[in-house]
């Protein structure tokens, strides 16, 4: 009988079967984001209720500190509601962003021991930011029912979209990030750092009107487009601008390109490293 050896050696692009791997594998992909729901609130006093105690408790710092003592307008909105459309959108982005771009790290033992498609590991951290943003946004029905604020269901129409293209954008940097991240550790250092200086170029704590000529340089930034629209959409400030939400949409779609594609090229180092 023939001695032989099997290699098996991730593909360096990603294909269609990739996507019908991932369709394989489910059922994985379903236990590792309610395993992950699980161990974020376990043995925890208030569970659930820590998706909605940050957004809120820096809502209400914000509302001090920039509705209040700076004045910073709100475009005729009662500035909590304001600053808290855009805190939920962002809330979602950098955490979904922070747990993607650790994924590889805190599932090293799992990535060692066996084989699965990769890609789960960063979409299911980003799917369970679904289930807080869920949870957040109650704290905003109550907010506009305190003030006597009437939303635009319409608007509610478009949130899908606007969570799809965040969705791409923190999955796509997430992919990209957490790939790096195996071999440099020194990015689950920066990225807190670099998301907390990404909040303010991005108009959640304010208009983005008040930037004036250098409007642009918030284009730049996809959450500029989500954010606004998001506002536009819900609160009925403004007419949603299509152009710049597509702009965020595209910025979007590459970004998550761009992850898959760096990704794939660096799956096979990732149980030597990690």
């Amino acid at each position: 009988m023939s001695n032989y050896k099997k290699t098996i050696r991730p593909k360096k692009t990603f294909s269609l079967n990739d996507i019908k791997e991932i369709w394989q594998y489910k059922e994985l992909l379903y236990f590792f984001t309610w395993r992950d729901l699980k161990v974020r609130y376990k043995q925890t006093a208030i569970g659930v209720m820590w998706a909605i105690f940050q957004p809120f408790t820096t809502m209400i710092v914000f509302s001090v500190f920039f509705g209040k003592l700076a004045k910073m307008p709100s475009d005729g909105i009662p500035y909590p509601i304001f600053v808290y459309t855009g805190l939920l959108i962002w809330q979602f982005f950098s955490s979904s962003l922070s747990e993607a771009s650790n994924c590889l790290i805190t599932n090293a033992s799992i990535i060692t021991k066996v084989y699965f498609p990769r890609l789960i590991l960063p979409i299911s951290a980003t799917i369970t930011k679904f289930v807080d943003f869920s949870i957040a946004s109650v704290i905003l029905i109550g907010l506009m029912a305190y003030y006597n604020y009437l939303p635009n269901l319409s608007g509610l129409l478009i949130l899908p979209l606007l969570l799809l293209i965040t969705f791409m954008t923190a999955v796509g940097a997430g992919l990209f990030l957490a790939s790096i991240n195996v071999k440099y550790r020194d990015i689950r250092y920066a990225l807190p750092f670099f998301i907390q200086t990404l909040l303010f170029v991005t108009p959640v704590i304010y208009p983005a009107s008040i930037t004036g000529k250098y409007s642009w340089i918030l284009a730049l930034n996809p959450m500029t487009g989500v954010i606004k629209a998001a506002r536009a959409a819900i609160l009925g400030n403004a007419p949603i601008n299509w152009t710049l939400l597509l702009i965020s949409g595209l910025t979007g779609l590459t970004a998550l390109i761009i992850g898959i594609i760096y990704f794939k090229k660096t799956e096979r180092y990732f149980a030597d490293i990690a």
